[in-house]
């Protein structure tokens, strides 16, 4: 069978299919690591407060009364309700995690242990199981009891400070440091995983904020350390290449733009600005040079983009081959004609009816991904207790 075929293209792509996960999450960074298991056919079984559940669930009311976070990073999920603090409860989500593959938390410092879990007690008697656990600051040193929130840890890692403007440092406008932390252990959860396979042997994963951001810092941190100066804020303009961002043509829409060479230079001074003495002036002849006199540049590009209008100028910089964007604003992005032709939106259900979900962004050729339904409060309680019923006499045949 051909799976690239477009007939082929519903065909079901599951590779985690059998593999249980029971994840203590709540907010952003774990939720979001944990939702791709869930789209690569996972089963995840998500533990939740009885009244409140994940905080997220009460960030706003937006997608039709329910949270546009949790939304987002819990389709494809089963909610159990437990308070892990009551006697019996606390032996219900031992049973849970007796039968999982993997175990998430990212509850505050010391909660898991304090519940009578914690990794180095589960790996012990079970070293089968991947265990991953989420923080701010990672265990131990001066922050390892310290709460964190996504803000706080942009803060720390020195991503507001070369972000905004010369005179407004601003943090990234979405949760930055939460997703790349969901991303690492997403990936090391996946490599365990696959290293289980040859071994048999899980592993216990440590990620905290901080470190996860602090990789995404590689550039800034080698540009300072080395150079002695910090990259500058400079808005939506790029800190270390010019020209390099939005210009704005006579009809008032803006475009963006980016040179990544000197032969892109060249063309650009060229077939664009129309002004090939450019070229070698020695204010602009090399990238270092047009960011030293990024004022001088801008203000000659701003002049050649007011006299012309945005399907003009996109014109020309299609003609010299050029690198440029449409600024968009996040409605425009939902109705982005590349997005439409791609067919990456589709319909997911939800306590409150269907929305519409982007699809995930790794294509499979020949394969569509689950999107499973959006929990809600312990919509799966009745169930996965029926389930952990129903275990028991295994469990019982298997330690014997």
């Amino acid at each position: 069978m051909d799976l690239s075929d477009p007939t082929h293209a519903e065909i079901s792509y599951r590779p985690l299919a059998g593999i249980t996960v029971v994840s203590l999450e709540q907010a952003v960074a774990a939720p979001f690591a944990t939702r791709q298991l869930a789209d690569l056919g996972a089963r995840v079984i998500k533990v939740e407060r009885p009244g409140s559940g994940d905080l997220a669930r009460g960030y706003d009311r937006t997608v039709r009364g329910m949270a546009s976070h949790f939304v987002w990073l819990n389709r494809g999920k089963e909610s159990i309700t437990l308070d892990a603090k009551s006697d019996e409860d606390n032996r219900i989500l031992a049973e849970l995690i007796d039968q999982a593959d993997v175990v998430v938390q990212n509850l505050a410092p010391g909660a898991f242990e304090r519940l009578g879990f914690g990794s180095a007690k589960l790996r012990a008697s079970r070293p089968e199981l991947i265990t991953c656990d989420i923080s701010g600051y990672g265990a131990g040193g001066p922050y390892g009891e310290k709460k964190a929130y996504d803000l706080l840890v942009q803060c720390e890692a020195g991503l507001v400070s070369i972000t905004g403007t010369p005179d407004n440092p601003s943090k990234v406008g979405l949760s930055i440091a939460d997703i790349c932390t969901g991303m690492y252990a997403y990936s090391g959860i996946l490599t365990a995983l696959f290293e289980r396979k040859t071994t048999g042997i899980g592993v216990s994963l440590e990620v905290s904020m901080l470190e996860s951001l602090g990789e995404w810092m590689g550039y800034p941190y080698y540009y300072t350390v080395y150079g002695g100066e910090q990259p500058a804020r400079t808005g939506a303009s790029h800190a270390t290449i010019a020209p390099y961002g939005p210009f704005t043509a006579a009809d008032g829409v803006t475009l963006n733009l980016g040179l990544q060479n000197d032969r892109e230079w060249k063309s650009f001074c060229e077939e664009f600005l129309r002004h090939p003495e450019l070229t070698d002036d020695p204010r602009f002849a090399a990238n270092a040079d047009r960011v030293a006199h990024r004022e001088e540049l801008d203000s000659i590009v701003s002049a050649v983009f007011a006299d012309m209008s945005s399907s003009q100028a996109a014109d020309r910089l299609e003609t010299a081959k050029i690198a440029w964007a449409t600024q968009r604003n996040v409605l425009d992005f939902a109705s982005h004609p590349q997005l439409l032709a791609r067919d990456r939106v589709r319909s997911i259900q939800t306590p409150v009816g269907p929305v519409d979900a982007l699809r995930p962004p790794v294509t499979v050729a020949g394969r569509e991904q689950p999107m499973g339904d959006v929990p809600g409060l312990g919509q799966h309680t009745a169930e996965i207790l029926n389930w952990l019923q129903s275990r028991k006499p295994q469990l019982t045949a298997d330690r014997k």
